[in-house]
């Protein structure tokens, strides 16, 4: 496949980037700083010409900045430029703050939530709710577990739905590398269309 990879030089994108490259696939890579392509969400019209599918791997503020604002924006200019560019097929790298914890509440709502992660995490809900309503588009969220950071690549994941997954000590992991597995593993397959999936050990 041919795949545009919105983000490409983050902590997850350069991931997914390397996990696509590995399998053989034709990526181009897009970041606002350059790596190779300089770009950002914004032109998704002209850079998903002629594209199989798209990866959306941007990062939402961590600085205080309003949950509706640029991030939001972005995703809306994705999932817009994708319809423009005729590119159906629309992966978003999600966050963990809109699954379900066991008391039926996010855990982005949750007592002890940290602070300084609440923007974040209330901009993925929002932006979750834009790809639910493009259901002319075949798009997947994926959202890892609570925890994900750089590791080892094992291939092996669990995949849930709206529920956050967490291991027998409660402890809800995965790593960035496994994250990429299963971001390519939905691309090749196409097990999860307009739906939000999660991940985790």
């Amino acid at each position: 496949m041919k795949i545009l990879v919105i983000g490409s030089t983050g902590m997850i994108g350069q991931r997914i980037v390397a996990e696509l490259t590995r399998r053989g696939h034709e990526v181009t890579g897009v970041s606002r700083s350059g790596g190779p392509v300089k770009g950002d969400a914004r032109d998704t019209a002209t850079l998903a010409k002629g594209h199989d599918a798209i990866v959306l791997a941007i990062s939402p503020p961590r600085d205080g900045s309003d949950p509706e604002g640029p991030f939001v924006e972005a995703n809306r200019a994705a999932i817009d430029g994708a319809r423009e560019a005729g590119t159906r097929r629309l992966i978003a790298v999600g966050g963990a703050g809109s699954l379900k914890t066991p008391s039926g509440d996010d855990l982005v709502d949750t007592p002890g939530f940290p602070e300084v992660y609440k923007k974040e995490a209330l901009a993925g809900r929002l932006a979750l709710g834009l790809f639910r309503q493009a259901g002319d588009l075949d798009w997947t969220y994926i959202s890892p577990a609570a925890e994900i950071a750089p590791g080892e690549r094992t291939g092996v994941y669990r995949i849930g739905r709206d529920d956050l997954l967490a291991d027998p000590d409660g402890r809800s992991f995965i790593t960035a590398e496994d994250y990429a597995v299963a971001v390519a593993d939905e691309l090749e397959r196409g097990a999860h269309p307009r739906t939000r999936i999660t991940v985790a050990y």
